[in-house]
């Protein structure tokens, strides 16, 4: 009889306290204005503790978008942005995840906003897992990367009297997360 080594699936959750999600975008093509999401969750699914080919999962409240600034942020649950009454959350699912070098990975995945899912590629740096106070294990990530807004149908748009761009139409992603790994069953 010959024994079969299976590995052992590890869930992560993302834990909100120590996470953000910010975006960047230009305004009138001189000045990059910063936003986030408050309200997030996600997971992961590994084998074992590796990290590598794991299963990413994450969704953002787009009711939770912050500007600071709150007339435009009502203006980007609107219609005419998010649409947040039909389409409440941005989603992402991820098709494969892979180390480039060192700490340095390649995420690959679907990222739903609106009624329009396509691909993205990110990139991740592993930043390290540590155990806190409270004998939690805990691993951290920032992912960084870029995406073209009208491709997701956010397309509204603007010409200042002077022929100036109101709205850039790229958006940098920076997002910091940290989950925590669950206990197996």
């Amino acid at each position: 009889m010959s024994e079969t080594a299976t590995a052992t699936t590890t869930k992560w959750v993302l834990d909100p306290m120590h996470s953000e999600v910010q975006f960047k975008i230009k305004h009138l093509v001189i000045s990059t204005v910063t936003g986030s999401f408050k309200t997030f969750q996600g997971s992961a699914q590994t084998e074992g503790d590796s990290f590598e080919n794991a299963n990413i999962e994450f969704t953002l409240d787009v009711d939770s978008v912050d500007t600071n600034q709150q007339q435009r942020d009502e203006h980007l649950k609107a219609e005419d942005f998010f649409n947040a009454a039909a389409f409440p959350q941005i989603k992402f699912t991820s098709t494969s995840f892979t180390k480039t070098s060192g700490d340095n990975y390649k995420l690959v995945g679907n990222l739903t906003i609106k009624d329009v899912t396509k691909p993205v590629t990110l990139d991740v740096e592993y930043g390290g897992s540590a155990v806190d106070f409270y004998g939690n294990t805990k691993a951290g990530f920032e992912i960084t990367g870029k995406i073209n807004r009208k491709e997701y149908s956010l397309t509204w748009g603007g010409i200042t009297e002077a022929g100036a761009i109101v709205l850039g139409d790229d958006v940098k992603l920076n997002i910091n997360v940290q989950f925590a790994k669950q206990a197996t069953a």
